[in-house]
């Protein structure tokens, strides 16, 4: 280890990022001991890395429940990965749970934006556009497309703050923390389906 990288900070790199030991050591000692920097890089690198990996077909993983507030809340989740290998490791297995953990808590409708059916889409823009009317024209249609950005991302998975980073300066989302597992565990991880269960709903 080197003299001025702490086992500690490197710890703390891999706890916040998911790669490897060997990868946070080599980014803290590019960034000169700095943390987001280190971060930074190390976020970088997971976006090309696991751009690269987007095209491989991810038949394999695992299906998990949890079930939240004393049995009212239920989630089912499959994830999927390349081989049966990586989807019986402790790393991919603490991943799924704490996706189908966020889902209870937030409660999405659908995985990604590309999920959310056109009518569903439409009639929120009506929505929005009769509550423009008193925005300048020039300013109405940026409002409009802001709006329905912002509530297309509270109600899809991959668009959703992580709920364990609320608060934090800069919460990843589960499209990161998924970035994060495809290049940690090597492999094209992706979050194909879930399903949540309410008490009498």
């Amino acid at each position: 280890m080197s003299s001025n990288i702490s086992a500690k900070l490197v710890k703390e790199l891999r706890d916040k990022t998911g790669a490897g030991m060997m990868d946070c050591k080599k980014a803290l000692e590019d960034a000169g001991g700095d943390l987001e920097e280190a971060t930074k890089a190390l976020r970088t690198k997971g976006l090309a890395d696991a751009a690269k990996r987007a095209g491989r077909e991810a038949n394999e993983g695992l299906i998990d429940s949890y079930i939240h507030a004393g049995g009212k809340v239920g989630v089912l989740i499959e994830v999927n990965c390349e081989t049966d290998f990586v989807a019986r490791t402790d790393e991919f297995k603490a991943f799924v749970h704490d996706i189908a953990l966020h889902i209870a808590a937030l409660k999405p409708r659908f995985v990604t934006v590309a999920d959310v059916p056109e009518e569903y889409v439409a009639s929120e823009k009506a929505i929005y556009e009769a509550q423009a009317q008193d925005i300048p024209e020039h300013a109405r249609e940026r409002a409009i497309e802001g709006k329905l950005k912002k509530h297309l991302a509270s109600i899809c998975l991959m668009e959703q703050e992580y709920v364990r980073d609320q608060g934090e300066k800069k919460p990843r989302t589960i499209e990161d923390l998924r970035v994060e597992a495809t290049s940690s565990l090597g492999e094209n991880v992706s979050i194909r389906r879930f399903v949540v269960f309410e008490l009498g709903q």
